[in-house]
């Protein structure tokens, strides 16, 4: 068995709307059956007893050692604790090889599981040892590693059941949520609003302190200070029991409590030290220690924290008591869990000495032993929810604590006997206002009811209704993308919204590109969606993009297909037939919205049978009003765009809305049959987002479709009273509608300059020129710049073979050179001729043809 290929789909993909591994998996043809393999289920099930029965995906076939190593990645994940449900197989046209798709929740974890299982598979095929206990541990270690924390996550759940997108912009825990303009972000539990001078004083203790007290807020009395000598001698002043901690300080490192003599305050002054220059002292308030939360301008949850503890039971000792307590399931290293491992470290020591105990000490039935002063949650201790008993002004203290310090979500830290009485009855406080509080001890309490925190803060970054989502259109097919992607952008943006568009030859934000190169994969769409001044976006989705890595987004708004045609790179990746480019590039009408739209071309067979996948409505567009599927369509009272005369008309039911063609240069007066499609699909989309009529027409007069604007798309020029036609048409269909759109256009002699990309299929090159030939006089072929794995020649050689049959060109020419093609054919015309140049090297050839106009004084 071979595994090769092996790539991460990031979102909504071929097979499924799951982020999952794809690997291609090459079995021998003994491997093409485990049938074949004595014994080698039962030796795999031996090493793996939790892994289910295997079953191939395919009813015609048998189980093949593919199949079996997917089921093995998916349950090793599973028996792992990751949340994954999905695994395919399915067979490729070549003999014995596979396609093998896994889901995963965490992409290092399910790359991981992909690379154990192959391991485990050869340990059976061998018959030697696999260790699976090692196997699910280190998964377990790497998805504890790698996935969102308790607080964190919380946030993210939220924001997903509200339909909030999210995006880990980190490896930790840097999220955003939503898109473009309404994005927002969060780091763990603070936001994008926690101001930066806000976290600087909660971190500085004593200033949180002074600040407090100047609005009115109990603090305990104390100070700052630098050497031993000063905090001996502020500990005289306060004249009772002490807590000693750094001044900058987080999750109760450092701190020191119920201090009175001098050799107690050195031993925690030196600690504090270790942390902090600054030393803070400060009144012991007896009590018990509670944290606050406070989110917005409310208290939405509160615990009393307990500090770690055992029971003692007569009968084993304080160390075996701890390792007692620590074998809970609950209890793990850092914030994963929702209660940490008591550490039995010199701190929990010096504590039991205080307790007349040792570690081998063994305490009475019943006695309760303190392991730490402190009752935080990341050293040991516990936390009860009592979030129903504040009273009502400890809640408002709290919340005066959180807005005098600035913080917009704090963790407000309070000492008193009990929170049903204010603090000023009890003689407690507040010792502390803390930045990014942990969330776990209130998501997962140890006694009590969890509380709904991450919802809370979900509801102080987005208002109800919000999904944080900016309009999203996605449009793919195989030819006219990029001007339909342009047009609809186009439209867009006259409502003033700014629009982020990807496409073929660039990222455009608000008409200005900030990135070259074909972007119509995931990467520039994500890209989009980063940007703070995008308010809505327009993404050519290409098919290489949704092979590598799937969808930027989980759903779009209005999914755009404007035709499946032959000759669109098939024959790679396995996409071998129309058949299945059509499954690939629905993949953008199966991720609609429910409450969104699919755009669909009713005229091509394959791209209107989409809509039985769509989760939104559909709006059919074709030429013929009488299209069987569009009239239909049109009799159930759903919406359809359509020609009639001279207007491209939208019809819902009883209501109509007409364009004229002849106010919508793009069409050139309805002539290009491909731009009029260009066009209504463009309407209709606009139509789904709502756009109005009197929008839409003004967008439609004033769209360019130029050199500049819509490069290498029909851009046409007047060289010397002869039409030039610049084109980047690299397909069959492609060139079938440039033919059809050149023959309505009048010329005295016409002339054609093409090459043909290396990576097509031989039958898809010469088709090109089989087309052409019936069609042009003169035929100029030149070897483009990269011949995508061709031998030198073999490209000229297939167009010219497509010419052999050509029923109109008369004039053959071979060029070496993009650049010298074009000047030969402009040397060649006269007044009233037409060329079109189909074009390789888009900006540079553009460039090199309006040099070449402007000399000759043309436009």
């Amino acid at each position: 068995m071979e595994v090769s290929r092996i790539r991460a789909l990031r979102g909504p993909n071929l097979w499924s709307r799951h982020t999952a591994i794809e690997a291609i998996v090459t079995c021998t043809d003994l491997e093409y059956s485990i049938g074949n393999l004595a014994g080698f289920e039962a030796r795999l099930r031996a090493r793996f007893p939790e892994l289910p029965a295997l079953t191939p995906d395919a009813e015609e076939r048998p189980v093949s050692l593919a199949d079996a190593l997917a089921t093995t990645a998916l349950h090793l994940q599973a028996a792992a604790g990751c949340p994954v449900t999905f695994s395919q197989t399915t067979q490729t046209i070549e003999p014995g090889t596979f396609q093998v798709v896994v889901q995963y929740s965490e992409e290092p974890v399910g790359r991981l599981a992909f690379d154990l299982a192959q391991q485990l598979i050869h340990a059976a095929l061998e018959d030697g040892p696999f260790d699976l206990a090692d196997a699910l541990y280190r998964l377990r270690d790497l998805d504890e590693d790698v996935r969102l924390g308790p607080s964190t996550g919380s946030i993210v759940y939220a924001a997903l059941a509200r339909g909030i997108p999210y995006r880990r912009l980190t490896e930790g825990s840097m999220v955003q949520f939503g898109w473009g303009s309404k994005q927002r972000r969060i780091q763990a539990a603070e936001t994008d609003r926690t101001s930066a001078v806000a976290e600087s004083i909660a971190q500085d203790k004593d200033l949180t302190k002074t600040l407090l007290h100047a609005a009115g807020v109990p603090v305990p009395l104390g100070g700052t200070v630098r050497d031993i000598e000063d905090a001996w001698k502020l500990v005289q002043e306060i004249d009772a029991p002490v807590v000693v901690k750094p001044r900058d300080g987080n999750q109760g490192k450092g701190v020191a409590v119920r201090l009175r003599t001098r050799e107690e305050i050195e031993k925690a002054f030196e600690a504090a030290q270790d942390i902090s220059r600054d030393v803070i002292i400060e009144r012991y308030i007896p009590g018990h220690d509670f944290r606050l939360l406070v989110i917005g301008n409310k208290l939405v949850a509160a615990a009393r924290r307990d500090p770690p503890q055992v029971t003692g039971d007569g009968v084993h000792t304080v160390r075996q008591l701890v390792e007692a307590v620590n074998a809970d399931p609950r209890r793990g290293e850092g914030h994963a869990t929702s209660l940490t491992k008591i550490r039995f470290d010199d701190i929990a020591l010096a504590t039991l000495a205080k307790q007349g105990l040792n570690a081998d000490s063994v305490p009475d039935a019943g006695a309760r032993v303190v392991l730490r002063n402190n009752a935080n949650l990341s050293t040991g201790g516990t936390a009860t929810d009592v979030t129903d008993d504040v009273h009502p002004e400890i809640a408002a203290r709290a919340v005066a604590a959180a807005q005098q310090v600035g913080l917009d979500i704090a963790g407000v830290d309070a000492v008193c006997e009990t929170v049903i009485r204010p603090f000023e009855d009890q003689a407690g406080g507040i010792v502390e206002v803390n930045a990014a509080p942990g969330l776990r001890m209130h998501l997962q309490p140890s006694y009590g009811k969890g509380r709904a925190v991450g919802e809370a803060i979900v509801s102080t970054m987005f208002e109800d209704g919000d999904d944080g989502r900016i309009p999203l259109v996605a449009v793919s097919g195989t030819n006219g993308k990029t001007t339909t992607v342009r047009l609809i952008a186009h439209l867009i943006a006259q409502q003033g919204l700014r629009v982020g568009m990807t496409g073929t030859d660039g990222i455009y934000i608000s008409g200005q590109r900030i990135d070259t190169g074909d972007c119509s994969g995931p990467r520039s769409a994500r890209n989009v969606l980063m940007h703070p001044d995008v308010d809505a976006a327009v993404f050519e989705t290409a098919r290489g993009g949704l092979l590598r890595e799937g969808l930027a987004y989980d759903r779009c708004d209005v999914a755009v297909v404007t035709n499946i045609g032959m000759g669109d790179h098939l024959g790679l990746s396995y996409i071998n037939t129309v058949e299945d480019l059509a499954v690939l590039k629905s993949v953008i009408v199966r991720n609609v919205s429910p409450r969104g739209m699919a755009v669909l071309n009713a005229a091509d067979p394959m791209v209107a049978r989409m809509a039985d996948a769509c989760p939104g409505d559909v709006t059919y567009f074709a030429t013929d009003a009488a299209h069987p599927v569009l009239a239909t369509h049109r009799a159930k009272g759903k919406r359809v765009v359509y020609v009639d005369g001279g207007h491209i008309v939208t019809a819902h039911g009883s209501e109509q809305t007409r364009y004229a063609m002849a106010a919508i240069p793009l069409t050139r007066n309805g002539a290009i049959g491909f731009q009029v499609e260009n066009a209504m699909a463009a309407i209709g989309a606009a139509w789904a987002l709502a756009i109005d009529p009197v929008t839409i027409r003004a967008g439609l007069a004033t769209f360019v479709n130029d050199a500049g604007t819509a490069p290498g798309r029909f851009n046409v020029f007047d060289y010397k009273g002869a039409t030039l036609i610049a084109d980047y048409g690299h397909n069959p269909d492609a060139i079938a509608a440039l033919t059809q759109a050149v023959e309505t256009m009048p010329a005295r002699r016409r002339s054609v300059v093409i090459s043909g990309a290396g990576d097509r299929r031989d039958e898809d090159i010469r088709r090109q020129t089989e087309i052409l030939g019936d069609a042009f006089d003169d035929v100029l072929l030149y070897q483009d710049q990269c011949q995508r794995g061709r031998e030198d020649g073999e490209v000229i050689k297939l167009l010219r073979d497509g010419l052999a049959g050509a029923r109109r060109t008369s004039h053959i020419d071979e060029i070496n050179g993009e650049f010298v093609a074009i000047d030969t054919a402009l040397a060649r015309l006269q007044p009233g001729d037409l060329c079109l140049i189909l074009i390789d090297q888009v900006d540079e050839a553009l460039a090199h043809i309006a040099q070449r106009v402007a000399e000759a004084g043309g436009r």
